[in-house]
């Protein structure tokens, strides 16, 4: 297992990228499309930006691994479409010939970067893969996403890496309701989701808080919509943060949505590139605190090309922390001084992060 593209030891922020992943062709029109992640490739190739980055080469998961979170029979169900041109899972989710090897090898990349995080070999990671994996559920793919790429990564750490805590946040503008449901009835990982609600899937209200063990390890924020950077460093500063500080997680996954981008044409949201830096830092930060800064960032929603590329740069030049000054030379800096410090006392109305934070004090969380 070596990373490519640098002997310099600054670099140390994974970026996850392979062409296999432009194969997965859901059909002409459907907003999951390969030029999703081809304009962030694009913005990676240009001078200047690449080489403050590490590109490991890795491998696609087992079908063993994959069965850590999904039944044999969705397995078998998706590996059969291989070749194919065209395949319908759901009415949503369409697959073509290379789609399982792409969703394969999704899954890998988080699962590689899992582990060289862990190891040291990289101080923390972005995944740009697709398929997503946020909505598929133990035995059904749904919602763009064939196997739970960030599922099987907790799943991985927790059974090759003995891990007991992990928290994962998902900022996507949509429930992660196949996360959510992989570790319902557990403690070992702490689910944290903000999202528009009502809207796809339905899932992620208040009263969804977890079972059994795992009782009070879910903490949903239902937005109703229109929520923008304001808002969303208020659920970082004070939810996910206080959280994250109490349940000392060895490892901090996020699933990360740039379709709560303010102009996304399947959401409602209004959060600007200096929101997603600001969401970043302050995990990076908190990663610090509780576990010695091992955060893996990984790509979910977002159907906004501009969005998919801004926001990863911003994203991007957070993680790698001491070089984004030189990577702002081709880029601009989308976070201010002034913009953070806005950010760092926003007190702005949010009467669903008031009532999550209501349900997250009365387990003890806040």
């Amino acid at each position: 297992m070596q990373a490519t593209a640098g002997e310099n030891v600054m670099r140390k922020t994974g970026v996850y990228r392979n062409d296999l992943f432009l194969e997965h062709q859901p059909g002409v029109g459907h907003p999951e499309s390969p030029e999703r992640l081809r304009v962030i490739y694009e913005a990676l190739d240009k001078e200047n930006v690449a080489e403050h980055f590490l590109f490991p080469s890795f491998d696609p998961v087992s079908q063993d691994i994959l069965r850590l979170n999904h039944s044999a029979r969705l397995v078998d169900q998706v590996s059969a479409t291989q070749g194919q041109k065209y395949a319908s899972l759901d009415a949503d989710t369409h697959i073509s010939a290379r789609s399982y090897e792409a969703a394969c090898l999704a899954a890998g990349a988080l699962v590689d970067g899992v582990a060289r995080v862990d190891q040291g070999e990289l101080n923390n990671a972005f995944c740009l893969v697709r398929p997503p994996g946020h909505h598929a559920e133990q035995d059904r793919a749904m919602g763009f996403c064939l196997f739970n790429n960030v599922a099987l990564a907790a799943h991985w750490a927790i059974q090759e890496l003995g891990m007991q805590r992990i928290l994962i946040f998902d900022w996507d503008l949509h429930h992660g309701n196949g996360t959510q449901n992989s570790f319902y009835d557990t403690d070992k990982v702490f689910y944290i989701s903000s999202h528009q609600y009502p809207f796809y899937p339905g899932t992620g209200f208040f009263v969804e808080t977890g079972d059994k063990v795992g009782a009070g390890y879910t903490v949903n924020i239902p937005l109703s919509g229109g929520e923008g950077d304001m808002e969303y460093a208020r659920i970082v500063n004070e939810l996910v943060l206080p959280v994250a500080r109490t349940y000392k997680p060895e490892l901090i996954l996020i699933s990360c949505g740039f379709d709560i981008y303010d102009g996304d044409p399947l959401g409602g949201m209004q959060v600007t590139p200096a929101g997603f830096a600001w969401m970043t830092r302050q995990m990076l930060s908190v990663a610090e605190e509780v576990c010695n800064g091992k955060l893996l960032v990984t790509l979910e929603g977002g159907y906004n090309l501009t969005a998919m590329r801004d926001g990863s740069l911003a994203v991007l030049a957070e993680l790698c922390q001491e070089n984004k000054e030189k990577l702002a030379w081709n880029y601009p800096m989308y976070l201010s001084d002034e913009q953070a410090a806005q950010f760092a006392t926003s007190s702005v109305a949010c009467p669903a992060l008031d009532h999550a934070i209501q349900i997250a004090t009365m387990s003890g969380w806040v």
